[in-house]
């Protein structure tokens, strides 16, 4: 590929309107998957023996992972939690792509709640891959989209200094995310997760 179109590639990348379109798009995916598995922690409360649209076979079963008690840790389904935070998420990007501009201390605030979401996430695709020993699509959904919108909000943190990371360490961050090791290193994560996914789990599908 020529160096010219290699060049826009990374502006295109860098420039607000891929990354916060990138966060609302991935936000939006994580709010219609918290909003299935709301409605159907709501039918599982009912009857815990219900069939749902995606109890697949006995690896991708929502109700085996619904079941469990790690589905509700707080006391209340999780997918709450991806009600209240994503609506909040969605703001962010739409309100920044019309040319809004939050305060540092508020998108610092974001970066540290958003982080635990990522911490809290991938803890669930854990319990689900190591100790349920049972996949459910739509919390594979969630953990996807926490990630991009979490590297989307990492980016634009680290790229407009709102993290208060000291002077050194800002420039080496500026200067990764501006070479785009930071796509590098999400896609090399992904890459890992869906590896784990297909090793363990589809030859018990076959």
């Amino acid at each position: 590929m020529p160096e010219s179109a290699l060049a826009g590639l990374r502006r295109l990348r860098q420039s607000n309107g891929w990354i916060y379109t990138t966060m609302l798009i991935s936000a939006l995916l994580s709010l219609t998957a918290s909003f299935v598995l709301s409605v159907d922690a709501v039918v599982l409360a009912a009857d815990p023996g219900a069939q749902l649209a995606c109890n697949i076979n006995a690896v991708l079963s929502c109700g085996t992972v619904g079941a469990s008690w790690q589905a509700s840790v707080f006391g209340f389904p999780n997918a709450f939690l991806g009600l209240i935070a994503e609506p909040v998420v969605i703001t962010i990007a739409v309100a920044s792509l019309g040319g809004v501009r939050f305060p540092r201390w508020f998108m610092l605030a974001a970066q540290v709640v958003y982080t635990l979401g990522l911490v809290f996430a991938y803890w669930l695709f854990f319990q689900a891959y190591v100790v349920i020993g049972a996949l459910c699509p739509w919390c594979l959904l969630v953990t996807l989209s926490t990630t991009l919108v979490f590297t989307s909000l990492t980016h634009v943190n680290i790229r407009d200094g709102n993290l208060y990371l000291p002077e050194r360490a800002s420039r080496v961050a500026r200067r990764m995310v501006a070479a785009d090791l930071d796509a590098l290193l999400v896609a090399v994560w992904l890459s890992v997760v869906v590896m784990l996914v297909v090793t363990k789990y589809v030859p018990l599908m076959l």
